[in-house]
């Protein structure tokens, strides 16, 4: 490899450790956010709202993150590599007024669909809170696909700062208007979902403006058009139509899991289903979508730190490798990422299944969120950690394949997985599991999903180096035996004597955020010291690569 292709794999490499770190503090106010909001307590009103707020999030993965993403960033960085950056910005122009064209069609369609549903069968007062709080938020969906578009050109450009920065404007927002809520409205009240509703369009509002301003200061700033249509706008729209499908029935599955939640949640108006002259009691009890919401928040926090800060820097240099039929970089860089991956992922998933209710309660408990929620949410928590593994490296894997612009491989596999996850959540949630059954589905879909794209590399490849890898699993599993034995031990043998010096910390523990606080305090240094020293001992090369710094 060149001296050049070195520097420029290190500086993309080097990247994800800003991205990173911004993330980390997106993570940590988001966090901050959903304890204001969960301090409104477990509840219908609560639910509605989450459920509600998924709805332009599943928008944003598809378009925003999803299948136009995946079309872009290949297409638009082989055009700035051959071209020159003059003819990606009207690459970007034609992309913008496209993708604002589709999104005002589809906010009209769904504004109009869900307000007519709303006048002619409203229904019970909790379906007529979830249309109304729906048609509020709608509008986030047109901001966060347009932001989720220019911070993929600011990627593509080198500039990662403020696409890793923007999140953190809607979590302050949601902060302000939780805080008024709670000071003025009431909290979980109509009135204050509405505001939280507001809050978020208000937020999406701020994004989309600190996107064009950055895009101005890159020197991509646009005005949208679809005239004149440039040809490689058509080649991203041929590979966009075949993705849509797929990937709107695989983020239909997410969809699917936290409205049939919401749908099967016994409540006093509706304990049960009628259905073909069938009575069948709704097996989920009352805040179980506000339990998978934590769950989902506190897996996806490591994730979203470490799995996507490296997804999101790597994708573009994976993009060039291909662009320029670069097998052997590509390859190595796949390598190099899912090993990171697998250094990342596995301990932190380990160390969430340990101390998931004290997790929960540090961070969660508070206000109406109850002892009861805090357990709740650490049992979904446990079955969503399972996968882990499994998620970190599904990015990796759909950048490899998405790089090479074939849409069509991982999105097949992803197809039969959303179906799979369907129908297991669907079956699982009337056995024993009952909520559980959602994380435990999308660890099992997941991990069969990663194994199947890895295979199918690998018979294109030839080799991804499979013996690397495996060397590198077996020194990570040996490490987070040594964390857990870690954990272990400061949780049976220090805790105590805090507990002893401080009686008050004896008193329903796992239900208060300072004996909480206190556990974690103690368990996670003594974790994190045990793994790194072991895998010192080991001589780990992913933390080495670590702890190389600027380089």
């Amino acid at each position: 490899m060149s001296d050049t292709h070195h520097a420029e794999r290190e500086r993309f490499f080097g990247a994800a450790k800003v991205v990173a770190g911004l993330t980390l503090l997106s993570r940590v106010v988001g966090l901050l956010r959903d304890r204001a909001i969960f301090a409104f307590g477990a509840n219908r009103l609560t639910d509605t709202f989450w459920a509600a707020f998924t709805f332009p999030n599943t928008f944003r993965r598809l378009f925003g993150e999803g299948a136009l993403s995946a079309a872009f960033v290949p297409v638009f960085t082989h055009v700035a590599e051959e071209k020159g950056w003059a003819k990606a910005k009207l690459i970007l122009a034609n992309t913008t007024g496209a993708l604002a064209m589709i999104l005002g069609v589809i906010f009209i369609l769904i504004e109009a669909g869900v307000g007519a549903w709303l006048l002619l069968a409203p229904g019970q007062w909790d379906r007529t809170l979830l249309l109304q709080l729906v048609m509020l938020v709608m509008p986030f969906m047109v901001t966060i696909c347009l932001l989720a578009l220019g911070s993929a050109a600011l990627n593509c450009k080198g500039r990662f700062v403020y696409p890793a920065f923007a999140p953190i404007l809607l979590n302050v927002c949601m902060i302000v208007a939780a805080w008024l809520a709670g000071a003025w409205l009431e909290g979980a009240s109509r009135d204050g979902l509405f505001l939280l509703s507001l809050s978020v369009v208000a937020a999406g509002i701020l994004q989309l403006i600190g996107v064009i301003w950055m895009l101005r200061r890159a020197g991509l700033a646009v005005a949208p058009n679809l005239r004149p249509l440039q040809p490689e706008v058509k080649r991203m729209g041929s590979l966009l139509l075949p993705m849509l499908v797929p990937l709107g029935v695989v983020q239909l599955s997410s969809l699917f899991d936290r409205f049939y939640a919401w749908w099967m949640t016994a409540t006093p108006e509706s304990p049960a289903i009628h259905l073909l002259g069938l009575h069948i009691e709704k097996p989920l009890g009352d805040g179980v979508v506000t339990h998978l919401y934590a769950a989902e928040r506190l897996y996806n926090f490591p994730m979203g730190i470490l799995a996507i800060s490296i997804a999101t820097v790597v994708f573009p240099l994976f993009s060039r490798y291909a662009s320029r039929n670069d097998t052997a970089g590509l390859r190595d860089a796949t390598n190099r990422a899912l090993r990171l991956c697998g250094f990342l992922a596995i301990p932190c998933g380990a160390a969430l299944m340990i101390l998931a209710e004290p997790v929960v309660a540090a961070i969660f408990r508070s206000g109406k969120f109850l002892p009861a929620d805090v357990a709740g949410s650490a049992y979904v928590l446990r079955m969503y950690c399972l996968g882990m593994w499994a998620y970190f490296c599904n990015h990796i894997l759909l950048r490899a394949f998405f790089s090479q612009q074939d849409v069509r491989t991982p999105l097949r596999v992803s197809l039969v997985r959303a179906v799979v996850n369907i129908v297991l959540v669907a079956a699982l949630v009337f056995t024993p599991i009952k909520a559980g059954a959602i994380g435990l589905a999308t660890a099992v879909t997941s991990t069969a999903n990663a194994l199947v794209l890895i295979r199918v590399l690998r018979s294109r490849w030839g080799r991804i180096g499979f013996g690397s890898i495996a060397v590198s699993l077996v020194k990570t599993a040996l490490a987070t035996a040594g964390m857990a034995g870690a954990i272990w031990a400061s949780w049976r043998f220090l805790f105590p004597v805090i507990q002893r010096l401080h009686p008050s910390l004896q008193r329903d523990w796992i239900s208060h955020f300072t004996p909480a606080a206190v556990l974690l305090g103690l368990t996670i240094p003594a974790g994190t010291a045990a793994y790194l020293l072991v895998a010192r001992i080991l001589r780990c090369e992913e933390l080495r690569e670590l702890k190389s710094g600027k380089k």
